[in-house]
């Protein structure tokens, strides 16, 4: 019963509303109002009344016959009170008289089931059926009348019916017998049977009757006219012509009205007395196919989620045709292509889905209904409905690229806007509202949502801090929207932003290592000679393309016309040899320049010493030194092992002293590097800078990776194996500061890229 409640459990159509109700709490039919059997169904013997039952969730149609039956509460009655027949004198016994039959509105057992006439030797009845199964009372004449004698018999003819208990009706008859007129008119039948097609044209001909009096002059003329009780409708269809007995079609007949009539006649002659011939005409209408099929809604969904399993109920529909026969038989039909098809249990009709819907293809449906009949030429009736298809959540939303690009400068103002997010849903509602996000991660430890915001509605993504180029090249974002639906939905995708490099960093100069933008004591062994590398000032600029391509250039010097540098690389050489006349110290100016827009620069001032070599003795010593504590390792190996530790320790003797007079014979050169050694130069080694023992530059090693280019100053072997024992690596916090990790090479990735290389051997 719960579930009855739930489901709305309702009365299809105003007129079962009418006589009956529902009380969901039990699913009890009630009646409303009393029903009259009579007025609802009139003569028809069986009386259903069709009660049609609608519940929704899903929606379903049932379908309750009612049967009314019939109780026997009305009596039998006579349209006439009285009834006046005319009977001549010499009638002959055996002549019958059709006398009036009597209404009773019910039906069945309950309807008029005999009649009776009261006692007389003259008369008696005679009870005919008729086809439709009606009783049709006669006055049958017993034995002659004398006028003379009875001039009128009163009798009572009473209708009796089948009730129980039985209930009559009454109607007074009077027999009047007339004097000489001795012959009545005789029709040619007693009942004449006919058939009409519904619908003829008014003024088309029925029947002509023929009626003849074996009499002569006046007393053989005939008049036809109705009987009295003929019923006033028939009375209207038809017209009599009352000297020539033929019948006209006066109004439109309609089967639907009535599928049969009875015509009562009278031929009456014009003797004195008037003598009366009686006779019944049967009309059977036959139908035509002149009612289109009607419909009507009983229930209709106006709309119906795209979801909606197949089989499901939207519509239900009631056809009927007035029509009989194959005339009154109706299908409905659906035009090709549609979701939905159509189910009938007897005259009613439910539309039902027969494939699975979708709102984004299609939603709405305008439908068009035919309903048909079966005859011929059929007719039809049109009927339109729009079903519209409400959406559910059934598509994620959609990005209109799986990534997105955005590009900014660095130094940008914070709140700046970077992109707009572009997503769509092809639902509708609350299921298309979308709202954008993003999923929370970390870049260096802090949380994406310090770096950016998103603004959910719009999709809008803004910075929200100053972005550095050489910190963030690149930030790699995941993006994502969700609808307002419910389950929701939600896709992904990424949000790339470039940040572009501006021109804000000066070029930083990595060697020499200046101290208030002056490097001093540098060193350089004499003699000189023209295109000697004296120095090389290395430079690096943390931005990136062009704004990281240095330029070299000396402001000033001691003397110009003695030196010049490579702008591209910072190789600075003499351009002729030092002369006696050269100072020794050289004062150089040197400005490092970038091509961006506009371009910064950084300068560095070198002073330059051109000294003769010397010869370390505390080197010397400290060789000999080393030596004596060879030896005397030496030494217990040779107490250990006789004879082979000498000869070991000859060998030995004689290498340390070649190595000595090695060292004594060192002298000063420059060189090139060949093509084939500089191929074998390693192409990955970190930056490095190496001295002396006493401070001056010893070794020196940038790279460059994209120009592949290497520049070394030599000294000769036995300088180099001197100096080798003692170098010591140089402190320098600058370029630690720069790079991040020391022990790599300074590199960044989205940025345009150097590593230099360099080696100077300078005493």
């Amino acid at each position: 019963m719960k579930q009855i409640s739930e489901r709305r459990l309702r009365l299809g159509s105003e007129e079962n509303r009418r006589y009956f109700s529902i009380k969901l709490e039990s699913g009890d039919l009630l009646l409303n109002e009393k029903i009259d059997r009579e007025n609802l169904c009139s003569f028809s013997s069986s009386c259903l009344l069709a009660v049609e039952l609608i519940i929704e969730r899903p929606l379903e149609l049932f379908r309750l016959a009612v049967e009314i039956l019939d109780i026997n509460d009305n009596s039998p009655y006579f349209v006439n009170a009285d009834r006046v027949v005319k009977m001549a004198e010499l009638a002959a016994p055996g002549l019958r008289f059709p006398l009036e039959s009597a209404v009773d509105p019910d039906v069945g057992t309950n309807a008029v089931r005999s009649y009776q006439i009261s006692q007389s030797q003259y008369f008696s009845l005679n009870v005919k059926q008729l086809k439709d199964g009606k009783l049709f009372p006669e006055l049958v004449l017993e034995n002659a009348l004398d006028r003379e004698e009875i001039r009128e018999h009163h009798l009572i003819l009473i209708a009796v019916d089948g009730g129980q208990p039985s209930k009559t009706g009454t109607t007074k008859i009077t027999v009047q017998v007339l004097d000489n007129n001795d012959n009545p008119p005789i029709f040619d039948q007693s009942v004449y049977k006919t058939s009409l097609m519904e619908n003829m044209p008014l003024y088309t001909f029925l029947i002509k009757l023929n009626a003849t009096d074996s009499d002569e002059g006046s007393n053989s003329e005939i008049e036809y006219s109705f009987e009295d009780h003929t019923s006033s409708r028939v009375r209207e269809l038809f017209r009599l012509d009352s000297f020539t007995g033929e019948i006209w079609v006066q109004r439109e007949i309609d089967f639907e009205e009535s599928s049969f009539y009875e015509i009562y006649i009278r031929a009456k002659d014009k003797g004195v007395p008037v003598m009366e011939g009686h006779c019944v005409i049967q009309v059977e209408i036959e139908d035509s196919n002149d009612n289109a099929p009607e419909v009507v809604i009983t229930s209709l969904e106006k709309s119906i989620p795209e979801n909606t399993p197949i089989g499901t109920v939207v519509g239900i529909f009631n056809v009927n045709d007035r029509d009989s026969g194959k005339n009154g038989e109706v299908q409905m039909k659906l035009p090709l292509g549609l979701p939905f098809k159509f189910k009938s249990v007897e005259n009613h009709y439910s539309l039902i889905t027969d494939y699975i819907l979708d709102r984004e293809v299609t939603s709405h449906y305008t439908i068009y209904l035919v309903a048909v009949d079966l005859g011929s030429p059929p007719m039809f009736t049109e009927l339109t409905i729009v079903l519209n298809i409400s959406d559910v959540n059934d598509n994620s939303p959609q990005f209109s690229h799986p990534s997105f690009n955005a590009y900014l400068h660095e130094n940008n103002v914070p709140g700046v806007l970077l992109y707009t997010l572009d997503a769509t849903d092809v639902d509708e509602g609350e299921n298309a509202i979308l709202k954008f996000c993003i999923s929370e991660t970390f870049i260096s430890g802090s949380p994406l949502s310090s770096f950016i915001y998103i603004n959910e509605y719009t999709g809008n993504v803004y910075a929200q801090r100053s972005f550095d180029y050489e910190e963030t090249q690149l930030l790699d974002i995941p993006v994502c929207v969700e609808d307002g639906g419910s389950p929701k939905h939600r896709s992904n995708a990424t949000l790339y932003i470039f940040i572009l490099d501006q021109n804000d960093n000066h070029p930083i100069i990595l060697y020499p290592l200046l101290i208030k933008d002056t490097a001093e004591h540098q060193k350089v062994p004499h003699p000189v000679s023209a295109g000697c590398l004296i120095t090389k000032v290395a430079a690096v600029d943390p931005d990136s393309g062009y704004n990281a391509l240095l330029t070299y250039t000396i402001l000033d010097a001691t003397d110009l016309s003695f030196i010049r540098i490579n702008s591209h690389t910072g190789e600075i050489k003499t351009v002729r040899p030092l002369t006696e006349t050269d100072e020794n110290t050289h004062t150089i100016m040197v400005m490092v320049k970038d091509n961006g827009e506009p371009a910064l620069s950084s300068t560095a001032t070198l002073i330059m010493h051109f000294e003769e070599p010397i010869i370390d003795e505390t080197l010397e010593s400290q060789d000999y030194q080393t030596t004596n504590n060879d030896q005397s390792d030496l030494t217990l190996y040779l107490i250990i092992s006789l004879a082979a530790i000498s000869v070991v320790s000859l060998v030995t003797f004689v290498v340390l002293t070649i190595k000595c007079l090695r060292t004594e014979s060192s002298q000063c050169m420059c060189s090139y590097v060949s093509d084939t050694e500089l191929n074998n130069i390693p192409c990955q080694l970190p930056p490095s800078v190496q001295l002396n023992a006493d401070g001056t530059l010893r070794y020196m090693e940038v790279q460059t990776s994209s120009r592949a280019s290497t520049y070394k100053t030599w000294q000769s072997p036995a300088l180099d194996r001197t100096d080798f024992t003692f170098l010591r690596p140089l402190d320098f916090p600058q370029l630690k500061d720069i790079l991040n990790d020391p022990d790599e090479p300074f590199t960044r990735s989205y940025e345009y890229t150097e590593e230099y290389q360099v080696k100077t051997f300078l005493k």
